[in-house]
């Protein structure tokens, strides 16, 4: 293997938590160079990846919104860019029909992608020339990086490497003396896996009690309303201005905690190695949520509305014992959690 490509196209905490496949094929193929596609929105978080060597990317979104003739010839371009470089192997871990023309358009003999009752969109199956099986023993995330591995004959049971290098800042975000930051991420774009704005209120008070500066971001004008909220009854607590992703990446690459709802920004905490908590509502923490020991934890899920008390307990267990240090972050997917969730 010379030249592998990986399409994961959207979104954010997907595409975060797909990144370990490259440190996984470059260890499994010495010298390989990795690329990497998807939608020009998240082109960022495959670019802070050190083992990328290329990012294939494109305004599929904004096209799709808007269909500007710019945005018809920055596609049109980033076509013939792809079709500039051989691929021995084109690995589609998404399964919906952008990725599929992706996968088809770079012309490899070797295309993988998974069997149709496993894809996204079904009809995307045309673009494939072999199938993988989805893994089904380990949550979502190792899941990704056991599919491409039993499809090309290796073993992705090594610690989840992440390799995510943020730019610096020229300045900090937030200025807070050397008081610690905890980002509380309250917002997500679905009402059903929101935590309470109570829960919330109650939880900023206890990490102002304990010494954070407390800080809420927020990426619309109704997340802006929810976080005023939160300080109308939290006032110790710190509304940010709108900031872009690279920002919010760097704002959370300098905290000390951060505790969010099954969002993009919590995923990426996670694997910068920050003392993490992710509050699951709806779905399920095991399948898409996080455990690192003494670092980082998922609690709630299915049904289940994590109490106060547990959000609190979980902040404890993150902060019970320095993360193990040695560039590696993330446990490996198969390892019980070692809190009640």
């Amino acid at each position: 293997m010379k030249r592998i490509l990986v399409i994961k196209v959207t979104s954010l905490g997907d595409v975060i938590q797909a990144q370990p496949v490259v440190a996984d094929l470059k260890r499994a193929f010495p010298g390989v160079v990795v690329d990497w596609a998807c939608d020009e929105v998240f082109a960022d978080v495959a670019l802070w990846n050190a083992g990328v060597d290329r990012v294939h990317c494109a305004p599929l979104r904004r096209f799709k919104k808007a269909r500007r003739w710019a945005d018809f010839k920055a596609i049109f371009a980033s076509i013939s860019d792809l079709r500039a470089h051989r691929y021995d192997a084109v690995m589609d871990i998404h399964g919906v029909y952008k990725s599929a023309i992706i996968a088809f358009l770079t012309r490899s003999a070797r295309r993988y992608g998974y069997h149709s009752k496993n894809l996204g969109e079904q009809g995307a199956a045309f673009a494939y020339t072999d199938r993988f099986v989805p893994r089904q023993d380990v949550n979502a995330w190792q899941g990704m990086r056991d599919t491409v591995a039993d499809a090309l004959g290796y073993r992705a049971d090594s610690p989840a490497v992440y390799n995510l290098r943020i730019p610096q800042p020229a300045q900090p975000i937030v200025d807070t003396g050397g008081v610690p930051i905890a980002l509380l991420f309250h917002a997500t774009s679905k009402d059903d896996k929101k935590w309470p704005t109570d829960r919330w209120v109650a939880v900023a008070k206890e990490l102002h009690q304990r010494g954070f500066h407390v800080a809420l971001p927020w990426g619309s004008p109704s997340e802006r309303e929810e976080a005023l909220k939160i300080i109308e009854q939290a006032p110790q607590a710190h509304l940010l201005p709108q900031l872009s992703v690279t920002a919010i990446a760097q704002l959370i690459d300098a905290s000390a905690l951060v505790v969010g709802v099954d969002t993009g920004f919590a995923h990426l905490a996670h694997a910068l190695g920050k003392r993490t908590v992710m509050i699951f509502t709806v779905t399920s923490s095991v399948h898409s949520g996080n455990q690192a020991p003494y670092r980082s934890t998922s609690i709630g899920g299915d049904g289940v509305v994590p109490t106060v008390a547990e959000v609190v307990e979980a902040i404890d267990y993150v902060h019970s014992s320095p993360p193990a240090d040695g560039g590696e972050v993330g446990s490996p997917a198969r390892m019980e959690s070692a809190v009640r969730s």
